[in-house]
């Protein structure tokens, strides 16, 4: 039998090439000729020839987006989603085979009634949770005959951009975010708010209440506090202060890896003027790194007053690190700064003439005014004192203390694997970066890597107990761990919680302590285990690599012995 496969998940090509190479090797157990095109709008990859359409004896077309099909006309056709064919692809083919009916072009272009979404999928790092998201919104719009475009805000850019024609043909607008973005292009349209990972762990049901439950963006944005607390979404002081995180990142990012650059010709190598490792150290510790706290706050304030408050912000982030108030007092002046410059937006009446000056005079003006004051005289020298006291407790932590401290900080980054817990001791040891506390870094580093890691290690010793889909979740688990991205685990955390999280945080506990008694200094705050290939970017790098290995081998031998069979059959296995 002559087979045709085409996948296209334009919101996770991980997924497309995962779905094409076990579906290609389903058919070769079966002895079947098979063909590949993994769809991308973009071009990549091998599209499929007219001369291998007509050969064909069918199709199978594996989607969670759109994808013209006219090609196919005539031929044998079946679409699937990825969750469909991957639960057993050997026994699925088979099935599919004979489903398979005669695809006429027609039906593509009969829409009526068609219920039709738009969504924006935005989480404050932009690696994980941004794409895993739109993915399974995606995939639940596929099961539920919902036509769904999805753009995603995420590190790289937005992606899968929205056009005026999508927004205006749309029932309503999804924004799955925890942070905030720029609703201004849906003016007029109705809007349902919620977090990322409400819509990652229910799909479904989020497409629903988005369809049904949306209201007009004025009405959304006048009362968003409660509808987000009727939504399950993270909103108010903890959503301005990810907005803020999530610009601030890049910045610490790359000023860390500029400066563990620099040590790569010595530690004190950049003490040298004129050396290349001074010029790095230049642009990572006294260019990136003094950035870091004013686009903290700016943006902090940026989301609680929008553009107006983006100038007090940076300006108030400024004098705080200035005044030696580091992070703490960024978060403080942007907070101070966004909401003096809404209040200011919301209270001072002038004339209509004038009120075109207040976005660009009046508010700055007066909310900069308020803000550098109460820095200066007020807020400034305490929080100093506080940020100065916080770092020379951690510089000074006996073994016991910082042992405790490691497993809080490693546990921490297990609770919700890229929820606000997660996000908490990450921003709290990113701040201190910029204090030169490199030990928390490297605990919540390595913690944040034992989720996915332990649960390819479980997938591996506990074979039967898995479903051939969740092995080969476990492989790709494996790769985001050492890449430091914890949600890697969600796909066994949303299935098994109450087995995966608690051994998850003995192992990240184990871990994180094991870091800090070790003496571990991490220079860099992003990269994973890649940072080890990076001379001097953390000290004690063997020690760092046994802590990682002992919690996830901890957390992969526990969950592997407590897992319960899956109730679903295996696979069949090629002897």
């Amino acid at each position: 039998m002559n087979l045709l496969i085409v996948t296209a998940c334009p919101n996770g090509q991980v997924t497309s090439v995962l779905c094409s190479r076990l579906l290609q090797a389903a058919a070769e157990r079966l002895g079947w000729q098979t063909r590949v095109e993994v769809y991308d709008a973009r071009a990549i990859g091998s599209p499929l020839s007219a001369a291998e359409i007509a050969a064909a004896d069918w199709v199978l077309v594996v989607r969670t987006g759109d994808l013209p099909l006219q090609r196919f006309a005539g031929k044998r056709l079946l679409q699937a989603s990825p969750a469909e064919a991957l639960a057993d692809p050997q026994r699925f083919l088979r099935e599919a085979a004979e489903r398979a009916e005669p695809y006429q072009a027609t039906t593509e272009s009969s829409t009526a009634g068609t219920r039709r979404l738009v969504a924006i999928t935005a989480c404050p790092t932009g690696v994980a949770h941004t794409f895993m998201a739109a993915e399974a919104l995606q995939q639940a719009a596929t099961r539920a005959g919902i036509e769904l475009q999805v753009e995603t805000r995420g590190s790289v850019g937005a992606r899968n951009l929205l056009d005026e024609a999508a927004i205006a043909a749309a029932d309503a607008v999804l924004l799955a975010t925890d942070i905030e973005v720029d609703t201004s292009r849906f003016a007029g349209k109705k809007v349902y708010r919620c977090g990322t990972g409400v819509a990652l762990k229910q799909p479904q049901q989020t497409l629903e209440r988005a369809l049904n439950e949306a209201r007009p963006l004025s009405e959304a944005a006048s009362g968003e506090g409660q509808a987000a607390a009727s939504q399950g979404e993270k909103s108010g002081p903890y959503k301005h202060l990810l907005t803020g995180v999530s610009y601030m990142l890049p910045m610490v990012v790359a000023g860390g890896l500029l400066i563990a650059l620099s040590f790569v010709f010595g530690i004190e190598a950049f003490k040298e003027e004129g050396t290349f490792a001074a010029a790095l150290m230049q642009i990572g510790g006294d260019a990136a790194f003094k950035l870091m706290v004013p686009v903290l706050a700016g943006y902090i304030a940026y989301s609680i007053a929008d553009r107006p408050g983006l100038a007090p912000g940076m300006i108030g982030g400024l004098l705080a690190g200035s005044l030696g108030a580091g992070f703490i007092g960024g978060i403080v002046a942007g907070f101070i700064a966004g909401y003096s410059a809404r209040a200011i937006a919301r209270w001072v009446r002038l004339p209509e003439s004038l009120e075109a000056l207040k976005p660009i005079l009046i508010i700055p003006l007066l909310a900069s005014l308020v803000t550098g004051l109460l820095m200066i005289y007020v807020v400034g020298t305490p929080v100093a004192g506080v940020l100065q006291s916080l770092t020379r407790f951690l510089d000074s932590m006996g073994s016991t203390n910082a042992i405790l401290l490691g497993a809080l900080l490693g546990g921490m980054m297990c609770v919700d694997l890229g929820g606000p817990i997660n996000k908490a001791a990450y921003a709290f040891s990113v701040g201190l970066l910029a204090s030169s506390s490199y030990a928390p870094m490297a605990a919540t580093m390595a913690g944040g890597m034992v989720p996915p890691i332990a649960m390819a290690i479980a997938t591996v010793l506990a074979r039967r107990k898995f479903a051939q889909s969740e092995r080969q979740a476990g492989k790709a688990a494996g790769v985001l761990g050492l890449c430091f991205i914890s949600e890697g685990a969600i796909p066994f955390a949303a299935r098994d919680p109450l087995r995966v999280i608690p051994a998850s945080i003995a192992g990240g506990a184990l871990t994180g302590a094991l870091s800090m008694y070790f003496g571990c200094k991490l220079m860099a705050p992003h990269g994973g285990l890649f940072v080890l290939l990076i001379p001097n970017a953390i000290n004690h790098a063997a020690l760092y690599l046994l802590a990682i290995v002992a919690g996830s081998l901890l957390t992969g031998v526990l969950y592997a012995l407590i897992k319960q069979p899956d109730a679903q059959p295996l696979a069949v296995e090629a002897q």
